[in-house]
């Protein structure tokens, strides 16, 4: 049997502690170039982020201003306000570049962008602040029974359980009436309309007839659908009524009312220019779509219009899904 001496034992020790050292700190290296890699790359990617959210930010508030620009253009004529104004016209979706330089130089290096939107009549939908009255000095806010009995109406023609009607009426009245208070919470929004134990199938159903402003407005005769003019006038003829419109727009409101066959007693708010406007904005940036809308309000000349609310929207959708 073979001895080694402990000299070569002692020398064979130190040589795999040292590769081991060696192993170790190689790993350690390693690792901490890996964390530095990665923190780089999630630095680029905050910062791509970041950058991606400031450059929708200024599309989509540049977009909100060319509408008013169109919105200050039409609200200032003296004529009735309809959908054959140009604001009525919505923009197919673009390529950002199209409304930049002539010049490429100049958007080259810009994002892969395409904006689309449109204008709507806030006026031209039923406002569910005219369901309660709070006009009338020293009396208390109460339901208006011809208002009721019009959005009672609208979800009779829309296929909406009437009851519906009740509850929606109920519940801005509680919520006028403890507004300052913790016991409602006033919606600003068709959609918080659920505050009030409205289902959110209902409400989505409601959504393109109906409409929530700071105040009880008139309806604009010019803009409103049929079923909205039915329920609003208690007329038979809202179809023919929208065809008439088409040529050539309603300016005066007692002839429009004999025309619907209204009864005399009908105190339904009819008018035929409006002061609020929704404008919807969507933005495909990337692989991303962001849709704003905001709530526009035209006070009186010369003042541009003023923006009540802006709700922006981050869609999931995704490019080529």
């Amino acid at each position: 049997m073979t001895v080694r001496p402990a000299r070569s034992r002692s020398g064979a020790r130190q040589r795999g502690a040292a590769l081991l050292t060696a192993m170790i700190i190689v790993t350690l290296v390693a690792t901490l170039a890996v964390a530095m890699v990665w923190q780089q790359w999630r630095a680029v990617q905050v910062e791509t982020a970041e950058r991606g959210r400031a450059q929708a930010a200024w599309i989509l508030s540049g977009a909100l201003e060319f509408a008013k620009l169109i919105l200050s253009e039409t609200v200032r004529a003296t004529g009735p306000i309809s959908l054959n104004d140009n604001w009525a016209t919505p923009l197919a979706e673009a390529r950002l570049s199209t409304f930049l330089a002539v010049d490429k130089n100049n958007v080259d290096d810009g994002p892969e962008a395409f904006l689309s939107g449109d204008i709507t009549d806030a006026q031209g939908r039923y406002n569910l602040r005219n369901l309660v009255d709070t006009a009338t000095a020293g009396v208390a806010p109460k339901v208006v029974p011809d208002e009721l009995a019009a959005l009672t109406r609208l979800c009779s023609v829309l296929g909406i359980e009437g009851g519906v009607a009740q509850r929606i009426a109920s519940g801005l009245l509680n919520a006028i009436t403890h507004s300052t208070g913790a016991s409602a919470l006033m919606p600003r929004t068709v959609a918080q309309l659920t505050w009030l134990g409205i289902d959110s199938a209902t409400v989505q159903a409601l959504a393109p007839y109906v409409v929530l402003l700071p105040e009880a407005t008139a309806l604009n005769v010019n803009t409103a659908s049929k079923e909205v003019l039915a329920a609003v006038t208690a007329t038979s003829s809202a179809a023919a009524l929208v065809q008439q419109r088409q040529a050539a727009p309603f300016t005066d409101i007692e002839a429009f009312k004999k025309l619907a066959g209204m009864a005399p007693d009908n105190q339904a708010k009819v008018a035929f220019r409006s002061a609020y406007f929704e404008v919807r904005a969507r933005l495909r940036l990337n692989d991303q779509v962001l849709i704003e809308r905001s709530l526009v309000q035209w006070q009186r000349r010369p003042t541009p219009p003023v923006v009540l609310r802006r709700e922006r929207i981050a869609s999931l959708e995704q490019v080529g899904g």
